[in-house]
């Protein structure tokens, strides 16, 4: 019998083999399906060739045994390679079996483990130390789990967890251990960076310097940060289920709840709730609400609001930011009044110069009038009422420049001692019978350097201010020392630098200022007075003056405590205030006697103005040669420039204006001396001529008396101080 040619080849043999007298049995698939059969091939005795063959169906054991050899090698892949060490030692600690997984920790290879020849406390860091069973990773007999450090592959150590069963006889002795071992230096790992990770958040939501708070769907509070806390005034724990509109003042809540509204509609960029928090924040990019904050303090801020989600993109309320504004919007408040000081500034100036033309022609007619109209006369009551209209025009227009700091100053070194107590007694007519005066006077005050009338516009600004504020009587102090600062002393957005100082306390026991007009009392126009019962431009006024003097002027006040203004001038340099007597002496000479000689060329474009200065300086004595423009004066001066012996001109005029015409005439005549009147401050022109140049100036509105006093100054100069050509020729 031929076996089928589908069949192995080892059972193809097995005929021959039979023959020869052995034999043959195996297990061979059938090629024609899957189906195991048992082949068994006998030699019959007796019979030579003839092979008994006996062939059994296996098919369903093989089937059975394959799947158990699967069970046991998926069994032994899991034990082996599983993410957790297993390991069996015996009653004297040495290894029994270990899987892949303790070997590839351990450092070891499965045979050194699995043979027998390593025990439990050969890989323990720390093995336990007195009577310890061999079979125990610590000194606790029978524990369950424990931890302890193993020695690692990398010539290190790790930690891990080791739990383990015994196994043991029917007289209780023990056979071996099931132990079980998870590596926790993973786990630790994970343990400490989600640590790190909250420790992170933490500094970064509540120690963040803005503002931050989770709303939910309504705007209710339910995590805030300890800044958020500090801008609305409370502590952390009362802001639980507080509603965001709480937190803003009524007139902006509409735009709080609007900002709401578009963010929950996706308008701007969506926070996801389990996103790092640096994401977060960077993904927050919206448009800014300006609010401000309920509470005394009245904070503004800049509000970012943003939907969030989780990872599915469902709604979980909203992220606040809250950014504090406020040092800005003052910021902004006070260079929107930078600019409108500028801006009235501006147009302060840009009207001073023909407005004080009008008003020299004015004062200066009205003193040619009154040399003709003495007190008796009937017109002379009518002339005084112009003049005195004219003078408080003149006032108000320096009023305008000072807070403006464009009024022209004339500094003289003064005594502030000297200066109050010749007011004092104005004061006290101003104050009434119902306020009590009080002037404490420092010692041996230092001089300053001011405009003597300007400062005690000043003082009395300040005390009618405190008249006001004390309807019901009370006592203005006034009190003055020396002041030396060592460091800057700030006040809002001022800083004044360290020096030595003269100090002005004016003090009242009024109603003081309210909180919300603080910020605005130095505002020109500013007034809390009815309308009618004042101009706005007392403390503006006060303001200007002071720190075109260079000083400084600070207030404190309280409702209903009073008001302090502290004024801190500048001490004048020595030898200004050597120069103070002789500076006296000199112009108390030159207003007992204001007539004169000599031949003045007077340049002004305002024909009434020039009228004026004509007749007044021919009336002092002195001979005029007027001229309406630069070009006239400078035809005049070519013409008999010898013969000239003082120059009056404008400032602002048509071509050449009064500094390049100054520039001109002294190409030929370097020695001439030069007075300039304007309405502009001094400072305008003299940058144009240089700070070496020796020239004078005289402001419009001026007197006929003013005038002429100037003029007498100046060419008295001239007569006592020779040119440098006449110096030098011995003359």
């Amino acid at each position: 019998m031929e076996p089928p040619a589908t069949w192995s080849c080892a059972c193809a043999r097995a005929p021959s083999a039979a023959a020869d007298g052995t034999a043959t049995d195996g297990t061979r698939l059938d090629a024609a399906g899957a189906e195991w059969r048992y082949v068994v091939a006998y030699p019959i005795s007796g019979r030579p060739g003839t092979v008994l063959w006996k062939v059994d169906d296996i098919t369903l054991r093989r089937q059975m045994e394959q799947v158990i050899q699967e069970d046991h090698e998926r069994f032994m892949d899991l034990l082996e390679f599983a993410p957790v060490g297993f390991y069996s030692v015996d009653a004297d600690g040495y290894f029994l079996f270990a899987n892949r997984t303790l070997c590839d920790w351990l450092g070891l290879s499965y045979e050194e483990l699995d043979g027998g020849m390593i025990r439990l406390h050969d890989v323990l860091v720390a093995p336990p130390e007195g009577a310890v069973a061999p079979y125990e990773s610590t000194g606790e007999v029978g524990a369950g789990t424990s931890e302890v450090r193993l020695n690692a592959a990398d010539g290190g150590e790790f930690l891990a967890s080791i739990s383990q069963d015994l196994v043991t006889a029917q007289d209780g002795q023990v056979l071996r251990t099931r132990s079980v071992v998870r590596n926790l230096s993973r786990e630790r790992a994970l343990a400490e960076a989600l640590e790190r990770s909250v420790q992170r958040f933490k500094r970064f939501f509540v120690e963040a310097p803005v503002g931050i708070a989770l709303l939910d769907a309504d705007g209710q509070v339910t995590e805030c940060n300890r800044a958020f806390a500090g801008l609305v005034g409370r502590q952390v724990e009362e802001l639980a289920t507080v509603s965001i509109f709480a937190l803003v003042r009524d007139e902006d809540r509409e735009e709080v709840r609007a900002a709401l509204a578009r963010a929950g509609v996706g308008d701007g960029a969506a926070v996801h709730v389990d996103a790092p928090a640096s994401e977060n924040i960077l993904g927050a990019m919206h448009v800014p609400v300006e609010a401000r904050l309920v509470g005394a303090a009245e904070k503004a801020c800049a509000i970012y609001i943003n939907r969030m989600t989780d990872t599915t993109g469902a709604a979980r309320g909203f992220i606040a930011h809250l950014i504090d504004t406020t040092e800005r919007k003052n910021l902004e408040v006070q260079f929107v009044q930078s600019q409108k000081m500028q801006a009235v500034g501006q147009l302060a100036g840009g009207i001073a110069h023909d407005f004080n033309n009008l008003l020299t022609a004015m004062i200066g007619f009205s003193d040619l009038l009154l040399l003709r109209h003495r007190p008796g006369d009937q017109s002379f009551a009518d002339i005084m009422q112009i003049k005195q209209n004219a003078n408080r025009a003149a006032n108000l227009v320096r009023q305008l420049l000072a807070f403006s700091r464009q009024q022209t100053l004339q500094p003289r070194t003064l005594s502030v001692t000297d200066i109050l107590a010749e007011l004092s007694h104005l004061l006290r007519r101003l104050l009434g019978e119902s306020i009590e005066l009080e002037m404490v006077h420092g010692r041996d005050l230092h001089a300053v350097r001011a405009d003597q009338v300007q400062l005690e516009q000043v003082i009395i600004n300040l005390a009618v201010n405190a008249r006001d504020a004390m309807a019901d009587g009370g006592t203005l102090t006034i009190r003055t020392r020396n002041e030396t600062t060592e460091r800057e002393k700030k006040y809002k957005a001022e800083a004044m630098p360290p020096g030595e100082y003269v100090l002005i306390e004016v003090r009242d026991t009024g109603c003081g200022i309210a909180q919300e007009h603080r910020d605005r009392i130095f505002d020109p126009f500013f007034s809390t007075k009815e309308v009618g019962a004042g101009t706005g431009l007392g403390l503006s006024t006060v303001y200007g003056i002071v720190k075109q003097t260079g000083g400084f002027v600070f207030v404190d006040t309280q409702p209903g405590a009073g008001t302090l203004f502290s004024i801190y001038l500048p001490r004048a340099a020595a030898e200004a205030e050597t120069g103070a007597a002789a500076e006296e002496e000199a112009g108390g000479r030159a207003s007992r006697d204001l007539t004169g000689m000599g031949t003045v060329l007077l340049v002004e474009d305002e024909d009434a103005v020039r009228a004026f200065g004509a007749r007044a300086l021919r009336n002092k004595g002195y001979e005029v040669v007027e001229a309406r423009s630069g070009d006239a004066a400078l035809q005049v001066m070519e013409k008999q420039g010898d013969e000239i012996d003082l120059l009056v001109t404008d400032v602002v005029m048509p071509q050449p204006d009064g500094p390049t015409l100054v520039r001109q005439v002294r190409e030929t005549r370097p020695s001439l001396k030069v007075i300039f009147i304007s309405g502009y401050t001094e400072d305008a022109f003299r940058q144009k001529l240089g700070e070496d140049e020796h020239i004078h100036f005289l402001p419009k509105p001026f007197s006929l008396k003013q005038l002429a006093a100037k003029v007498k100054e100046v060419m008295s100069e001239e007569a006592h101080a020779p040119s440098t050509a006449q110096r030098s020729s011995g003359a």
